[in-house]
């Protein structure tokens, strides 16, 4: 399992976290909880991409793709 292939970034403006996991259900969480935590900042953006593939599998607030797979 790589231990680096869900990327998941947030933005406002400027870049303002990053991390990286292992495991898609955990990275899924993580986006949640970002949303949840920081999405009423100004312009926030929460992107998760499977850095093994390059797909971005979820945005927000755009859209949502997917679920764990």
């Amino acid at each position: 399992m790589n231990p680096e292939r869900y990327h998941v970034t947030l933005t406002a403006g400027r870049p303002l976290m990053h991390g990286w996991w292992a495991d898609r259900v955990t990275a899924d969480r993580k986006l949640a909880a970002w949303v949840g935590e920081y999405g009423s900042l100004p312009d926030a953006r929460v992107t998760l991409v499977d850095e093994e593939t390059g797909e971005t599998l979820a945005t927000w607030p755009d859209r949502v793709v997917g679920g764990p797979s």
